[in-house]
Formats: C-alpha cells, sequence, structure tokens
C-alpha cells in the first residue's frame, strides 16, 4: 500500500514511484520468496511500501478421528530423563523418522499396554515414514513397562519409543 506523503518534494516521488510501483512490488514480493519472510516493508522519501503474504498452516485430521487413549495416559519424560532411558538395557530405539502411531488405525485397539507380555517379532507399534506404515517389531520377549511416545507423536531416530523387560 502506498501512502501520498504531505509535502510536494515527496509528492513529485510519488508520481515516479507510482510509474515504477509494480517493477518494485515484484521485486519485494521476490525477496520475500527468496528469504522465506512474510512480510516486507520499506520507506523511501516519505512513501512506505508493504508487501506480506498469509502463510496459514493447518493440520488435517479426519472428521472421525479419535485418540486410542486421551493425552494423558503417557506421560512425556522430561529431556535429562529420557537420555537416562536411552542407555536402559530394554529401551527399544526408534529405526527411523516419522510419525509413530500406538494402533493400526485411528480408533483401533493398540498393538502394546504398558504390562503387555510381548515376544521377539512381536509388533510394537508402527511409525508412519514416507506415506508408508512400518511396523516396529519387539527385539525380544519381555513385559513392555513403559510406553516413551504419545500416539501420533513425531520421532526421530535412536529416539527411546518403549522399554521391555
Amino acid at each position: 500500500m502506498a501512502r501520498q506523503p504531505d509535502n510536494k518534494s515527496a509528492e513529485k516521488s510519488a508520481a515516479n514511484f507510482k510509474s515504477d510501483d509494480s517493477a518494485l512490488i515484484r521485486e519485494l514480493a521476490l525477496l520475500l520468496d527468496e528469504t522465506s519472510l512474510t512480510e516486507i516493508e520499506i520507506e523511501r522519501s516519505g512513501l512506505r511500501v508493504r508487501v506480506a503474504r498469509n502463510i496459514s498452516v493447518s493440520a488435517a485430521m479426519p472428521a472421525n478421528f479419535q485418540p486410542a487413549y486421551p493425552a494423558s495416559a503417557v506421560a512425556p519424560a522430561a529431556p535429562a530423563a529420557a537420555a537416562d532411558l536411552a542407555k536402559h538395557p530394554g529401551v527399544v530405539p526408534s529405526p527411523m523418522v516419522g510419525t509413530a502411531y500406538w494402533a493400526p488405525e485411528p480408533g483401533a485397539k493398540p498393538f502394546i499396554d504398558v504390562g503387555s507380555k510381548v515376544s521377539a517379532g512381536q509388533t510394537l507399534l508402527i511409525i508412519e515414514a514416507m506415506k508408508t506404515m512400518n511396523q516396529i517389531p519387539s527385539p525380544r520377549a519381555g513385559t513392555v513397562t513403559q510406553i516413551l511416545i504419545e500416539d501420533g507423536q513425531p520421532v526421530e531416530f535412536g529416539e527411546p519409543l518403549v522399554i521391555i523387560e
């Protein structure tokens, strides 16, 4: 948007600006793209030009989505505790980056619960990576003592997921 200044020299500038305004706006828009900014504003000879773009990010969720457990069912571990858990002998680390899910589909029974007895090779959870659902098998038999992630939580490579004792 351009605003008209009050003095004569600025008005002369404004007349020159109008002939170059589309080129300037295009240049500013290109600068927005190159720098990943959402808005930029400049002022020359009393004229102010602001170029902005609206970027709205929303998470798409199916209308009928219901989590398998309430969010309070598993408390996320503190960063210091997570480091200690990574060294636990029964930890099952994430083999990939992706989004972890407790069940094969929303609303379905989870693969495991705290206290579940699991056998080697049994599916503990799934991790979605690049639109592919990857089953994460148990590396050993035992009892699930802790589930360290929330359903639908993004996970990193090597991040502790479950503890089996």
